[in-house]
């Protein structure tokens, strides 16, 4: 009957030639199993006639949510305890229809379940599990000793770590935060003992790993299902609707392992699925590392260049404004430092309200880092110049703006092109994490590898990103040869 549905959904979108003008928007979460919905999602909508932009490994629910709230996402999977809990602030489970009563407000509402169950879970190494006789949640009191290793979006969560400690009167003073995929190295390298699961990780069996019980009846059910804005294309609400109940707990694990222990890409993954239940046919093109690797620079570069660019148009100003400006001088280094503090992960989340996802509030956030070296090093430079050379031009009457464009500027250039090129190098670490947000660049491969646990995908950003700051470096030195006076 699906089948059939399907092929009839399908076939009207086809005949009625409603095709979406803009392309629709798929995004997806950090970990694994939320890239392959993903793609799932994004494979059942293209296979229909519409075009679609895919944002993989976006980062956390927030991130995702934000973006469907202010129209940068149209569509991704996520969970109803999640939605519940952490989103909406509830302190009791909600029904699904229950759920779009509450989130019509803000013109996002829900599918029904995906079909599976994905709630949280506590783990432990099995033998060091049957080593303390640890076989519940409330066992772990008894071993305030242990070492938790949580993923940063459940250390933080009033349905995770807060909410846990709470319940179950949990000691707290070996707890770190860290990413979910990394968590499993952690525990069988026994560096941690104690984890956060996601019930459908395809690690839990392959690690051999405990899954306590949760005793106290901590954690809701998590049931998979897919968040879209209200305002989106009819037709493709029924191609979302079609996909309900068709992903059974053992199936998700399944494809989980396939791409996480297989290393079968998340594109093959989706499509087998949805040839499978539905016989649609997609033409996969795999891309090849130079491919990626082309794309990347490109990206990386553009993000880099751009907000470098913008940055030593204002620094360069705003250091000569301090430096002939007393009253303002201050005013000036205390700002651009300020905005240094700014964590860069949390600066490229405070950009999202203001720009959206992708490119250009990673831009806004490297120029913002930017500043600091130029306007400094600019400031600096022209504070610490000779100041007989100065008086003598001031003696032979030469006006201000001469004496700054043709003796000071010129003479505080080595300084000045030391913070560009210390912001330059500064910028070409820091794009890696615009990924987060759908920037893209080296990020991306970066963030696959950790997702996979693929020392090569990982060494496929991490390298170009070396080898780029150390061109930067290169380039600026060849500039203050050529254009700084001699001393």
């Amino acid at each position: 009957m699906k089948v059939l549905l399907f092929i009839i959904a399908t076939m009207l979108i086809h005949s009625s030639g409603l095709m979406a003008q803009d392309p629709i928007r798929v995004g997806s979460k950090l970990f694994n199993e939320s890239v392959i919905l993903g793609e799932i999602i994004t494979q059942s909508i293209e296979n229909a006639g519409f075009d679609v932009e895919y944002s993989d490994q976006l980062g956390g629910t927030r991130i995702l949510w934000n973006a469907l709230l202010t129209d940068e996402l149209d569509i991704y999977p996520d969970y109803t305890g999640t939605i519940v809990f952490e989103l909406l602030g509830e302190t009791e489970p909600l029904t699904i229809a229950e759920i779009n009563r509450k989130i019509e407000v803000f013109g996002i509402q829900i599918t029904n379940t995906l079909g599976f169950n994905n709630t949280y879970a506590l783990g432990m190494r099995m033998d060091h599990a049957e080593d303390l006789g640890i076989e519940a949640i409330s066992d772990l009191r008894e071993h305030p000793e242990l070492n938790f290793g949580f993923s940063n979006e459940f250390l933080n969560r009033a349905d995770g770590w807060p909410g846990i400690q709470s319940t179950y009167n949990l000691d707290g003073s070996n707890v770190t935060g860290l990413d979910h995929d990394l968590a499993y190295r952690g525990l069988e390298n026994e560096n941690i003992d104690v984890i956060d699961l996601y019930s459908t990780d395809a690690e839990i069996d392959y690690y051999e790993l405990k899954v306590l019980e949760d005793d106290f009846g901590f954690f809701p059910d998590y049931a998979a299902v897919i968040v879209y804005r209200s305002d989106l294309n009819k037709d493709v609400q029924k191609l979302l609707g079609n996909l309900e109940f068709t992903i059974n707990e053992a199936d998700m694990i399944s494809m989980n392992a396939d791409v996480k222990l297989k290393g079968i890409d998340d594109e093959i993954v989706a499509y087998r699925f949805l040839n499978g239940i539905f016989g649609i046919e997609i033409t996969h093109q795999s891309d090849n590392r130079s491919d990626r690797l082309k794309e990347t620079t490109i990206d990386h570069l553009i993000l880099v260049g751009v907000s470098l660019a913008l940055a030593i148009l204002l620094a360069i100003p705003l250091g000569i404004a301090a430096f002939q400006f007393k009253k303002i001088e201050q005013l000036i280094l205390s700002m651009v430092g300020i905005l240094q503090t700014i964590p860069s992960l949390a600066l490229l989340v405070f950009m999202i309200p203001l720009f959206g996802i992708g490119t250009i509030p990673a831009m806004a956030a490297l120029f913002i880092y930017s500043l600091l070296p130029i306007v400094r090093n600019t400031h600096s430079g022209l504070v610490s110049m000779n100041n007989g050379l100065k008086e003598s031009a001031v003696a032979l009457g030469l006006p201000k703006s001469v004496i700054l464009k043709k003796i000071e500027l010129p003479l505080a250039l080595p300084s000045i092109l030391a913070g560009i090129k210390t912001s330059a190098v500064i910028n070409v670490g820091t794009a890696t994490l615009g990924a987060l947000i759908g920037a893209g660049g080296y990020g991306q491969p970066i963030l696959t590898g950790i997702r996979l646990d693929d020392t090569a995908l990982i060494l496929e950003g991490a390298i170009p990103a070396a080898v780029l700051a150390l061109l930067a470096q290169w380039f600026f030195d060849l500039i203050e040869k050529r254009f700084s006076y001699p001393t």
